[in-house]
């Protein structure tokens, strides 16, 4: 018998996105409401086509509303992907990415 509830997450990363946006949320960095507005921007931008609503515009979503408020901008958002890339390669496979695996780690 296959299991009838499939996993809501196809990665790891999607449920980290979730679980960000659920905790920025009741933070109140943003309302759904502007949540929803926001990633329906992401999916429709005018005059493109339709995006795919999946957890890559969630992120995208997530980065904009960060760099709109001002809690994160691009240049912090590209150093942290930089770094967790670092760390990914630098962790021995099989093992959790930490940011402490990036060589140029500082605390």
């Amino acid at each position: 018998m296959t299991d009838p509830s499939p996993n809501a997450f196809a990665a790891p990363w999607e449920a980290q996105v979730f679980a960000l946006v659920v905790v920025l949320r009741e933070a109140g960095v943003f309302t759904w409401s502007e949540w929803a507005a926001r990633l329906g921007r992401e999916i429709r931008p005018a005059g493109a086509p339709e995006q795919a609503a999946d957890y890559g515009a969630w992120l995208a979503t997530l980065e904009a509303l960060l760099a709109e408020r001002g809690v994160a901008g691009p240049e912090i958002v590209a150093a942290r992907t930089a770094a967790f890339l670092r760390a990914a390669e630098a962790t021995p496979h099989g093992q959790p990415i930490r940011l402490e695996n990036d060589p140029l780690y500082r605390p």
